[in-house]
């Protein structure tokens, strides 16, 4: 599953030419939303225009499968079916969210994406990785993040977080492992579109790397939209 997962990523995607995607990933309890909500309050202090998001569940569509996919009272699932309605998600999310704010030159910052689904479905669920991302790939057009920040943390630690578990949070350890090797080996396989931080630095000290890293690409699209201008 890693060699697949890592020769996935030797096709380039689509990158939006206007606004700037950032993404969060990694395993349950790592700090994917205090993270993206520190971010999104430094940019918008310094008078970015901010659109921050998630997955599953931040359009209307996307909030009745997230209860689907997450609520424990669902059981089990085909792993095919689980596949496709996290994509549905996807598409919703990436067609009436994602792609209208970068057209407006925002800055997109989203709580999980596409590496979400190859690391839990793919490597958690053992589906495979390259049926999987085709799918994922259609479902998203295949928009990928300028930056992921994967967020890093022993599955054991980060579950320790949690006093109630949803649907996914409580799969057995070895799958929540499964997961984690997983993103580690998309991150080495395309470390121009990552940055890895381990989660149990200071949440300063991680805001910190993320700003330093996210800078650059700010001056860059800036540039880039005055050039259009």
């Amino acid at each position: 599953m890693s060699e697949d997962l890592r020769n996935l990523f030797e096709h380039g995607g689509r990158y939006a030419t206007t606004g700037v995607f950032v993404c969060f990933e990694g395993g349950e309890g790592a700090g994917k939303s205090t993270q993206s909500r520190l971010l999104a309050d430094w940019l918008e202090g310094e008078g970015y225009s901010v659109t921050r998001t998630f997955e599953p569940g931040d359009t209307a569509v996307g909030k009745r499968l997230r209860e689907i996919v997450l609520d424990p009272a669902t059981g089990d699932l085909s792993n095919r079916t689980e596949v496709l309605l996290y994509a549905a998600d996807k598409a919703e999310h990436v067609d009436t969210v994602v792609e209208p704010a970068l057209e407006r030159g925002a800055v997109v910052i989203t709580d999980r994406y596409v590496d979400s689904t190859l690391a839990y479905q793919g490597a958690g669920r053992q589906v495979d990785g390259r049926e999987l991302e085709a799918i994922a790939r259609w479902a998203t057009r295949d928009l990928r993040p300028h930056l992921t920040v994967l967020l890093d943390l022993a599955p054991a630690e980060g579950l320790g977080r949690f006093e109630e578990r949803d649907r996914i949070e409580g799969q057995p350890v070895d799958f929540h492992i499964r997961v984690r090797d997983s993103f580690l080996t998309m991150a080495s396989a395309a470390p121009e579109h990552y940055l890895v931080l381990d989660a149990r630095k200071p949440i300063e000290e991680i805001a910190e790397a993320i700003r330093s890293r996210v800078s650059p690409m700010l001056a860059q699209a800036r540039k880039a939209s005055e050039e259009q201008a």
